[in-house]
């Protein structure tokens, strides 16, 4: 059986949380944009650590599992 829980969190969590596609934080000027398209050294850090902290949660501590038979 092959657990395929962990790739499609991964994968909908990158795209989600790509800065500038759909928001970015810290924008520049303002807090939060939303589809402005461009980024930063401190977006792409806050992404990431969104990223890695929701990441966690999904498949380490509820564990979240997409078996394919």
């Amino acid at each position: 059986m092959a657990d395929w829980g962990a790739v499609v969190i991964a994968v909908v969590l990158f795209v989600v949380l790509s800065p500038g596609l759909l928001f970015q934080i810290p924008a520049k000027g303002r807090l939060v944009e939303f589809g402005n398209m461009q980024t930063s050294s401190i977006s792409i850090l806050v992404h990431s650590l969104i990223y890695f902290g929701l990441i966690t949660i999904l498949l380490v501590a509820i564990g979240v599992h997409i078996n394919a038979d």
